[in-house]
């Protein structure tokens, strides 16, 4: 054999000849790619419910539970103004049972004018009683602390009114007057004149605690 004759080149196949094309090689499976790391799960920050209480209205708790007391401090002598006073009844036999002589809290006015007054203020006291306690349970409330302001300030003057106008009978009763020809009566009606003086000081106890239910109710208010 010659160098220049070309060379026969002899197919080789996987399969045996008539058997039709070779089998390819399967192609390699595509590997997915790698999954990025999952990230941790984020939680919510948890809501809290808005807290009932907060520090910053720990002065105004204060104020709004001291109004309370005063409420119920104020209601006892009011009502024992009101009560001594409608109680306030005193007959004086002269001579015989037949000629006497009678001291009744209606003969006067100013008596009447000072029950009415004192049952109204003890009355309004003690509704107002839950109002106080709702403002001291929310002392954010400002519309609340100023209908008790407005109150308040009214009982203040009805009550202001009937111990003064009551106040100057008590005088007059206890020492007369000379110009007037009016003498006292009370050295005569001893338990009239003692019950309504005592009526006339538990009414002005009530007064002054108003006094201090207005002025912590407007310096509350303000400093809101």
């Amino acid at each position: 054999m010659s160098t220049s004759e070309a060379a026969t080149v002899i197919p080789v196949y996987d399969v045996a000849p008539g058997q039709g094309a070779p089998s390819k090689a399967p192609a390699a499976a595509a590997v997915p790619p790698a999954a990025a790391p999952a990230a941790p799960p984020t939680t919510a920050p948890r809501k809290f419910p808005m807290r009932f209480f907060r520090r910053s209205d720990r002065g105004s708790r204060c104020m709004a539970f001291l109004d309370f007391l005063l409420r119920i401090a104020a209601f006892g002598p009011a009502l024992a103004a009101a009560i001594a006073t409608g109680t306030s009844d005193e007959t004086l036999s002269v001579f015989t049972e037949f000629f006497q002589f009678r001291a009744r809290f209606d003969d006067f006015p100013a008596f009447l004018f000072l029950m009415v007054a004192s049952a109204i203020a003890a009355g309004y006291l003690l509704l107002s009683l839950p109002f106080s306690a709702v403002v001291v349970l929310r002392p954010q409330t400002t519309v609340l602390r100023l209908l008790l302001l407005v109150c308040d300030t009214i009982m203040l003057g009805l009550l202001t009114a009937g111990a003064a106008a009551a106040a100057a009978i008590v005088d007059l009763a206890h020492s007369g007057n000379e110009r007037a020809n009016w003498v006292p009566i009370c050295m005569q009606f001893h338990g009239f004149c003692r019950r309504t003086s005592g009526a006339v000081v538990a009414s002005f106890l009530s007064v002054f605690i108003f006094v201090l239910l207005v002025v912590l109710a407007a310096f509350s208010i303000r400093k809101r």
